[in-house]
């Protein structure tokens, strides 16, 4: 299945479905994800999933020249393990980078995101907070504006965070629902600085047991995060359970004229939530 077109920055978008990241759940079925196979075979799952997601199309490996990847070797938290992709690539309309597709082999849905960058970005260096399942390869694949794959990965000890417990308490999480910060300094027009998006948000993974009644709590996440500047699109994050509760998104953009940042989310019960932030 071709991934392409994956997003026109005039709005029109013929991008990845989430509703493909129940296609993993069958290799659960097929014993292909366990906790014996994240730590004997720690490959296993690759094959399929590249099938699943990019069919026949080449993937140039151990691309270290063009992305790194920054994630703990052995998480202190599997429920909230930080994730930093960077390129030493200049984001440019001729060359850029157009999509960072970040997958966690060994997760119930391997797809974590998939973050649609604009040339405008300039500068790719992002992080987030993700669920780690079981011992596992975590990878992106970037693919470019010419429509090449490249990859690389590294390899995280960690376990449970998929079903881990929610950090707070579950009604008070649902009266910040969608409350989001917006972190920066005060922007200088045309100097890079970093910026942090949280959204208040459970990102129930559907695998969270509720205490009292013994039952499973409903998956209820973060799908879409889109980033603009003066209506300009920046980042679009597409995401499944795999991401932390409370969603994080810092990136890094250099403001060249005074204008207003802002953020637009939607959950997986369509619940839209909206903010904004003049620079």
């Amino acid at each position: 299945m071709s991934l392409l077109p994956l997003l026109n920055w005039n709005g029109n978008k013929n991008s990845l479905s989430l509703s493909w990241l129940r296609l993993p759940l069958l290799f659960l079925i097929t014993g292909l994800l366990s906790p014996a196979s994240a730590s004997d075979n720690t490959e296993a799952i690759w094959p399929a999933l590249k099938q699943t997601y990019f069919g026949d199309r080449q993937i140039r490996v151990e691309a270290d020249d063009l992305l790194t990847i920054e994630a703990p070797k052995r998480a202190e938290d599997a429920a909230i393990v930080p994730v930093t992709i960077k390129s030493p690539l200049k984001q440019t309309t001729a060359r850029h980078i157009s999509a960072l597709h970040l997958f966690i082999d060994n997760n119930p849905m391997p797809h974590a995101a998939t973050f649609y960058l604009a040339p405008s970005l300039k500068q790719v260096d992002l992080s987030t907070r993700v669920r780690v399942d079981s011992y596992t390869h975590m990878r992106v694949v970037a693919e470019m504006n010419d429509g090449t794959l490249h990859m690389i990965k590294t390899f995280v000890k960690a376990s449970g965070g998929c079903s881990a417990p929610a950090g707070k308490d579950h009604s008070a999480a649902l009266a910040r629902l969608g409350k989001m910060q917006i972190r920066m300094r005060e922007a200088t027009l045309g100097k890079a600085m970093p910026v942090q998006v949280i959204v208040s948000h459970p990102n129930n993974s559907g695998l969270q047991m509720d205490q009292v009644s013994r039952g499973y709590i409903p998956a209820h996440y973060v799908k879409t995060l889109a980033i603009s500047y003066n209506d300009a699109p920046l980042i679009k994050m597409e995401a499944g359970i795999s991401i932390s509760e409370d969603p994080s998104l810092r990136f890094v953009f250099s403001p060249e004229q005074p204008g207003v940042l802002r953020v637009q989310a939607t959950d997986s019960k369509e619940q839209k939530f909206d903010q904004k932030k003049r620079l």
